[in-house]
């Protein structure tokens, strides 16, 4: 076995490394499970922050000769 460096005995540090491994995939599939729920309620929080605000400015009486201002022209 000593002649052999492909061997690996139980309990050698590699397989210690690949359940290292193992387990910090498994974490990072965790987080990453966190990660989508968070944007997918984000997401949903801004249409719905979007819709509220454009129901609001459509119900803003405007007065007759005044220019229409357009908040997201961005100047």
């Amino acid at each position: 076995a000593a002649a052999d460096p492909v061997s690996v005995s139980p309990g050698s540090l590699e397989g210690e490394s690949w359940c290292n491994e193992h387990m910090l995939h498994e974490r990072l599939d965790i987080i990453e499970e966190k990660v989508i729920k968070t944007v997918e309620h984000l997401e949903s929080e801004v249409k719905s922050l979007l819709n509220i605000i454009s129901e609001t400015t459509s119900n803003i009486p405007t007065v007759p000769g005044t220019p229409l201002i357009d908040i997201f022209d961005g100047e």
